[in-house]
């Protein structure tokens, strides 16, 4: 899994590559920390890259969220495709996170 960061104003925008499962669920939990220890609370996670997520992937990504909403943050989601927004939406994940089609969208929003 790697993360590549831009930033634009006091939003930062993490592109997620490879696949979130239960073998790279921590390294997903690490980041998520140092976005917040590094005072990166408004985050659009880019999953345009993301070729896979498990429950566990889920279950991380819902663990970093409350991380963020209890340092007043908060988490949007864009580039969902395929098998990634299949269980953004069926998990309900869709209907609990703002999710944009691309990062544009994403940063107006």
């Amino acid at each position: 899994m790697e993360f590549t960061y831009t930033e634009n104003g006091n939003k930062h925008v993490v592109v997620v590559n490879g696949r979130l499962d239960a073998v790279t669920a921590g390294e997903f939990d690490k980041e998520s920390d140092s976005w917040v220890s590094g005072g990166k609370l408004h985050i659009i996670a880019d999953l345009s890259e993301l070729e896979y997520i498990s429950s566990a992937g889920l279950r991380s990504i819902l663990t970093s969220a409350k991380k963020l909403k209890s340092a007043q943050g908060s988490i949007a989601f864009c580039g969902l495709n395929g098998m990634v927004e299949e269980v953004f939406s069926v998990s309900g994940f869709s209907a609990m996170f703002p999710i944009h089609q691309n990062i544009d969208d994403a940063l107006a929003g």
